[in-house]
């Protein structure tokens, strides 16, 4: 365990439920300042689910979730942004009538620093060159690639300490992929820690300095990412080895 002065997200025995099913049955996990950590495992494991317990979408029913030491398990989900933990969900979820500028100026809507508000919209479009092309185009009207650097974008725009990216990967083209994995690491080296959510477990865990493993609603293994990575029955079971 890290110095309690690291750590800027922690769960201990979390659970939660749909209804009367189980889906996390006493997650224990942490991420330090700084660092980007993984969560990987099949589909229906949790992984979607942690987040979104985290940010309180899904009640937890036990444990406690701390975010820079403080206690948030009834924190609203809307207030969560201005305490600079801002999620990215799966599937987007992006504004599809509001234009590209205008998704971006929602993911600052509990600002009011209107100069840096200015500076971080020319950062997002520094990272996504395509969205400063496409500035007053409808989000709707995007790719998928591009509607992926938005949601990534809407939320910088939050200033976020702690990012929670939800399945970044999902239904695009392997460039880009690859691009938006090389924004994520490039926003983690500007301070933004990560906890990243992935089904390619091997992307997420070399963009990863750490990372879990969750099988139904469990967490099974942890280490260091290399050592996932390296780790035979891993690979066998998320490397496709």
């Amino acid at each position: 365990m890290a110095d309690n002065n690291d750590i800027i997200l922690e769960l201990k025995n979390v659970t939660s439920a749909y209804g009367k099913i189980a889906a996390l049955k006493g997650i224990s996990l942490y991420v330090r300042k700084g660092e980007i950590v993984s969560i990987i495992g099949a589909n229906g494991a949790g992984k979607s689910t942690t987040l979104m317990t985290i940010c309180n979408i899904v009640r937890a029913t036990g444990g406690d979730i701390l975010y820079r030491g403080e206690r948030i398990n009834d924190v609203n989900s809307d207030h969560l942004p201005g305490m600079g933990l801002c999620q990215v969900p799966e599937g987007r979820r992006i504004f599809p009538r509001l234009s590209v500028t205008e998704n971006l100026e929602m993911g600052a809507f509990f600002r009011r620093d209107a100069s840096a508000i200015a500076e971080d919209m020319e950062r997002v479009y520094d990272f996504f060159p395509k969205l400063r092309e496409r500035r007053r185009q409808l989000g709707g009207t995007l790719s998928g690639g591009e509607q992926q650097m938005l949601a990534i974008g809407r939320a910088i725009m939050s200033r976020p300490k702690l990012l929670l990216l939800d399945e970044p990967s999902m239904g695009l083209a392997p460039l880009i992929v690859q691009q938006i994995f090389r924004i994520i690491e490039e926003i983690n080296s500007q301070g933004v820690t990560v906890l990243l959510v992935e089904q390619n477990a091997n992307l997420a865990l070399q963009a990863a300095s750490r990372g879990y493993v969750l099988e139904t609603g469990s967490v099974v293994m942890e280490d260091e990412a290399d050592a996932l990575l390296h780790n035979e029955d891993i690979r066998k079971a998320y490397l496709g080895e």
